[in-house]
């Protein structure tokens, strides 16, 4: 080795160089190469669940608020007619505001498309003062009611607790349950 020319020691080195090239950093080269591609690729994938977690959770704060309001209006207007319960109460408000009932006749359901309306025919007699702390009681009462077909008169025979007569007519609702729209059936052809 030592006889050989200059040239053959570059050369030598050069086929080192480049079988370490080769064989070596070529190949860590493009590892490298493919483990940052794979990187960025993540991070991008990362920047969008982050930005669809953003949105998941907006969507989850409407969700609360929406649960939290049809709670309310259920309160308002009830998934089903809970008779007792409003029968009694509107009774027991009546008392409360010493009315004396006269009449009180639940009627049949009126069938809405969303909702059902369900009209209490009521007759009170009472002072008229005391009519309107029912109406004020009634209205801040948890289920929703309307007054309609109000007629009030004096009564012809009065006395200290009872002046007037009013006969109305409390209109309660009540959610249906309305079910998905169904397929329309298919026409038959006849031949």
């Amino acid at each position: 080795m030592k006889n050989w020319p200059w040239y053959y020691f570059v050369l030598i080195v050069v086929l080192a160089f480049g079988f370490f090239y080769l064989l070596h950093y070529k190949p860590k080269s493009a590892e490298l190469r493919d483990t940052r591609t794979a990187r960025e690729q993540t991070e991008r994938e990362v920047i969008q669940l982050r930005a669809k977690k953003k949105q998941m959770d907006k969507l989850q704060e409407e969700l609360k608020t929406m649960d939290s309001t049809l709670e309310e209006l259920e309160l308002i207007i009830p998934l089903q007619k809970e008779t007792s319960d409003i029968l009694n109460r509107t009774q027991q408000l009546a008392y409360e505001s010493n009315l004396d009932i006269k009449t009180y006749r639940p009627e049949g359901l009126v069938v809405r498309e969303f909702y059902s309306d369900w009209p209490i025919e009521i007759e009170v007699h009472g002072q008229y003062h005391n009519l309107g702390r029912f109406f004020a009681r009634l209205y801040n009462y948890a289920r929703l009611f309307t007054i309609d077909d109000f007629a009030i008169r004096k009564l012809p025979q009065q006395t200290g607790e009872a002046t007037i007569s009013a006969k109305f007519t409390a209109t309660t609702y009540i959610q249906r349950d309305v079910p998905a729209k169904e397929a329309p059936a298919k026409k038959t052809r006849r031949n």
